[in-house]
């Protein structure tokens, strides 16, 4: 693993450069987009709820007066939301120098499907995104400063890619759907990297972790039973980091010369729970090519989305 000692201290100026950043209300969308923010950046907060949206950029503007904020309503659970999104921002024409696709749920107790009939993680987490991706390629200037950064999760591990029941009818649990949903997140980025490199694209697409970070990822277990909760709630505190050390990896791909396209990175310390962001370990089934062009085939066809590089 390479070990750097990176920090928001390191970041480049972000001025003059738009950052889109999706689930910014809160966690690690929010302090990646204080970061950007604070480094000159202008920021879209992408995320369903217009309140928590005003209460984040109020929150930002008081450590950054001078940010340059702007709200625009997103739900990646519904592609009716993400055509709009995407439909709205190229009107406006404004290059897109990062997109930071971090929004997210996990552990949903129970098997729920988005209005779309997705599997509710799968369709948040992943095929949300993707459609998002495609829809504002066009938008991302051919520059090596450009990063699309999709937010993976050491879940990815144990992960498998369900082709045979994708949205999970048969068999549904909590965390097979996470960490399907994570798994196709990982394989998304390493192989749009590949298009874009194949394609002459000087454009960068970095997947990475946060590791074990204290975010409200998990709210949707709040239907599990009080021991579970508890246990849960007790673990992350002893093993996890706060929200803003675990952005440092989205940070970090985002805006660091040196973060290469197609590498995975998270946190640097024992297990990749926690530290400074570093090459992270990529599960072989991530590394699995033929199956990532299967998956954004599948992708494409499941959106109505033509995701071409």
């Amino acid at each position: 693993m390479t070990r750097t000692r990176w920090t928001t201290r390191d970041m480049p100026s972000q001025a003059g450069r738009h950052a889109i950043v999706t689930g910014a209300t809160s966690g690690l969308g929010y302090e990646a987009a204080l970061a950007l923010a604070g480094a000159g950046a202008a920021v879209t907060l992408a995320a369903r709820d217009g309140e928590k949206a005003q209460r984040a950029m109020a929150s930002i503007r008081h450590r950054h007066p001078e940010a340059r904020l702007a709200f625009r309503r997103l739900d990646t659970a519904s592609l009716a939301s993400v055509r709009a999104f995407g439909e709205a921002c190229r009107a406006d024409g404004q290059p897109v120098d990062i997109l930071l696709l971090n929004a997210g749920i996990a552990s949903v107790p129970r098997r729920e499907e988005t209005g779309d009939g997705f599997e509710r993680q799968f369709g948040t987490n992943y095929l949300g995104h993707f459609a998002l991706t495609g829809l504002l390629l066009p938008l991302v200037p051919a520059r090596v400063t450009s990063r699309i950064v999709p937010v993976a999760s050491l879940a990815h591990r144990p992960g498998r890619i369900h082709f045979d029941d994708l949205q999970l009818r048969r068999a549904y649990g909590p965390q097979k759907a996470y960490r399907q949903s994570k798994l196709a997140m990982l394989m998304f980025g390493l192989e749009l990297d590949r298009r874009l490199r194949a394609a002459g694209a000087p454009i960068r697409a970095i997947p990475v972790h946060p590791g074990a970070a204290r975010t409200d990822v998990f709210r949707r277990g709040d239907r599990a039973g009080p021991v579970q909760r508890l246990a849960g709630h007790l673990i992350f505190a002893v093993i996890g980091q706060p929200a803003a050390r675990g952005a440092l990896p989205l940070l970090f791909a985002a805006t660091a010369q040196e973060a290469e396209g197609g590498a995975y990175y998270g946190p640097d310390g024992i297990w990749e729970l926690h530290g400074h962001p570093a090459r992270a370990d990529i599960a072989a089934q991530a590394r699995d090519t033929a199956a990532a062009a299967r998956l954004w085939s599948v992708s494409e066809a499941l959106t109505g989305v033509d995701c071409t590089v």
